[in-house]
């Protein structure tokens, strides 16, 4: 299945994408966060001393990458979220209405880091990797430090090892 398919299905039973879309203009709208589900696979960030295991909410159009983690007030330690792209491209963040300090983890499509940069919360100074990217990560502030992810380290999930896997010629998993 599908991961949208699969998050219509968590979302209320079949809500539809432009039922989604309009949640979230009404959120921005009305300076309320965005929450999508939980993606059920965890997000793996292998480092020197061990994997790490992360809830992620996957964020993989317009309107979701857009709105990403404004006006939230809490994130979970072990929790983020992935910005997933439909192409490696050149990308800018901003902090504009997020009110928590994050870690944003720019990764390539080869599922390795290209670049870590933090994010002051209600910035509207653009964050970029100064290469492109086709995955963002965005972790409270501190963490990649505090659990060891470096640039270089490989992240895993399936929403990257399909991309990968296509572009190193491999199966994913």
């Amino acid at each position: 299945m599908r991961r949208s398919g699969l998050r219509n299905n968590l979302v209320g039973g079949g809500l539809s994408l432009a039922l989604l879309i309009s949640s979230v203009v009404y959120a921005v709208a009305e300076n309320k966060a965005m929450m999508l589900p939980v993606d059920p696979a965890p997000l793996i960030a292998e480092t020197p001393s061990g994997d790490l295991s992360f809830k992620v909410e996957i964020a993989d159009d317009t309107a979701e990458r857009s709105m990403g983690l404004m006006f939230r007030d809490y994130l979970p330690t072990d929790q983020g979220m992935l910005f997933v792209f439909e192409q490696t491209r050149d990308v800018g963040f901003w902090m504009k209405n997020t009110k928590l300090p994050l870690d944003l983890i720019f990764i390539g499509e080869d599922g390795k880091v290209k670049a870590i940069r933090h994010g002051e919360p209600m910035s509207e100074a653009v964050i970029s990797p100064n290469a492109p990217v086709r995955f963002v990560l965005e972790l409270n502030a501190g963490t990649a430090a505090a659990r060891g992810i470096e640039t270089g380290a490989r992240i895993r999930h399936p929403e990257i090892d399909a991309v990968d896997g296509k572009v190193n010629g491999a199966s994913p998993g």
